[in-house]
């Protein structure tokens, strides 16, 4: 894919505390490498790739792949920055949060954060894909599989155990989370929580944009 040949544009913001791995894993995905020197994320930063996505229809035919252009947000997990990258949340289509599972209160966190999403996303159910990072610590492991799993079924979105270390599901939670977006660009009746600029119009994609005021952004 050339430069600006694409049909999307996506932004995706990965969320959680300080430490929790969030540019270690949008590194992996984007680059496929991992970086342990460790460098806190000031303020905020994004990461570009360029990926292909085919959905699979209820007959079970594989539809033309559309031209993804993805930027995956990184933010300062810090409270003093807390205020600037909710600025970001609503122009973000989906969410990946991410806690470490060598701390617990990381984990505890992540239903502070999901408030947050619920106050300043596009709408108060948005697409969210729950990462426990750092599984390749399994010696040093404070939360286990079940008690996430069991937070993840809670708030009704999907779970992933990750490494950005040996990129372990870094790209299955994200593909997920890019499934997820898609789909319910696709079913949505009022397309007014698609941010300005996410389909070209010289792109192939055939979403209709036009907004429908009586429908709820959230009830797609």
């Amino acid at each position: 894919m050339s430069d600006g040949d694409y049909d999307y544009l996506i932004k995706f913001l990965a969320l959680g505390d300080s430490g929790v791995g969030k540019t270690s894993f949008l590194y992996q995905y984007t680059d496929g490498k991992f970086n342990s020197k460790f460098i806190t994320t000031v303020g905020i930063d994004f990461r570009e790739k360029r990926v292909v996505y085919k959905s699979t229809g209820a007959d079970g035919l594989t539809s033309k792949g559309q031209k993804i252009h993805m930027q995956l947000w990184d933010t300062a997990g810090q409270e003093r920055f807390r205020s600037l990258t909710t600025a970001f949340f609503r122009d973000a289509m989906g969410f990946l949060l991410l806690f470490d599972l060598t701390n617990e209160q990381s984990f505890l966190n992540v239903r502070n954060w999901m408030s947050q999403l619920q106050v300043h996303a596009y709408c108060e159910n948005p697409d969210i894909v729950l990462c426990g990072n750092k599984c390749d610590l399994s010696d040093l492991r404070a939360v286990s599989e079940d008690e996430a799993r069991e937070l993840a079924e809670k708030y009704g979105i999907p779970y992933f155990e990750t490494s950005a270390a040996s990129g372990h599901n870094v790209s299955e939670s994200v593909d997920v989370l890019l499934d997820l977006i898609m789909k319910r660009m696709e079913r949505c009746v009022d397309k007014s929580w698609i941010p300005d600029g996410t389909v070209r119009a010289n792109g192939n994609a055939n979403a209709d944009l036009s907004e429908s005021p009586d429908k709820s952004k959230c009830a797609c």
